[in-house]
């Protein structure tokens, strides 16, 4: 790929249009921008491609109000995978993360909604992750910051007991996102899944994690 081929990330303002879309348009358990980004991050680096047949139904859940507002949406939404492909690529990837209000009026970043997504990219090819992280544990290690966010921000469950992370511990997880994606990417090319672990999911095999979140996006 040359860098004339490289598909254009998205503008402000166009992240600005997809969210308001997104908000606008919540179905039952919605994503918004932060959930549509780890969403398309995980099926990026995962163990096998995703067509967009899959994941759009995961996003969208109601008709377009015109065909002209469906090709709008589409193609943004085709551009920010496109995105999130060249950042893994070229080693610039930055997950966009939400924001939260704290209790001294301030801000701070969440990576919940973020997170919520990639845990639905990976129950989209479940069978495969499960299996190979249950016998490979440096997958289990790249994943770490995510899975110790997840675990903070309530979007995984675990059995075992895990102390709260400290400010600065959830912050210096939000730092080694951009690594963790890159090891897991690379780790998946080295270790292609095999033929068995190419597996089917049965929607009912995976228990749906709880989906909180609150705050709106930043890049």
């Amino acid at each position: 790929m040359t860098e004339s081929d490289w598909p254009a990330s998205l503008a402000d303002f166009e992240l600005e249009e997809l969210d308001q879309y997104l908000r606008a348009h919540p179905g039952d358990a919605r994503l918004l921008l932060d959930g549509v980004h780890g969403l398309l991050t995980s099926l990026a680096i995962g163990p096998s491609p995703a067509m967009p047949d899959e994941w759009l139904p995961e996003i969208l859940h109601e008709p377009f109000a015109d065909a002209e507002e469906g090709e709008r949406i589409l193609t943004l939404l085709a551009r920010l995978n496109d995105s999130v492909l060249l950042e893994i690529e070229t080693g610039s990837y930055e997950p966009i993360l939400g924001e939260i209000d704290t209790d001294d009026g301030s801000t701070a970043f969440t990576s919940r909604g973020w997170c919520e997504g990639f845990s639905r990219g990976i129950d989209l090819r479940a069978a495969t992750w499960e299996s190979r992280l249950g016998q490979d544990s440096d997958l289990m290690q790249y994943l770490g910051p995510i899975i110790a966010l997840s675990i903070e921000d309530e979007v995984f469950d675990s059995d075992a007991e895990f102390a709260a992370l400290t400010d600065e511990e959830y912050g210096e997880c939000l730092a080694r996102i951009p690594d963790s994606i890159g090891a897991v990417a690379n780790y998946w090319r080295e270790n292609p899944a095999s033929a068995d672990e190419q597996v089917a999911r049965d929607p009912g095999d995976a228990p749906t994690p709880p989906r909180r979140r609150g705050g709106r996006w930043v890049h």
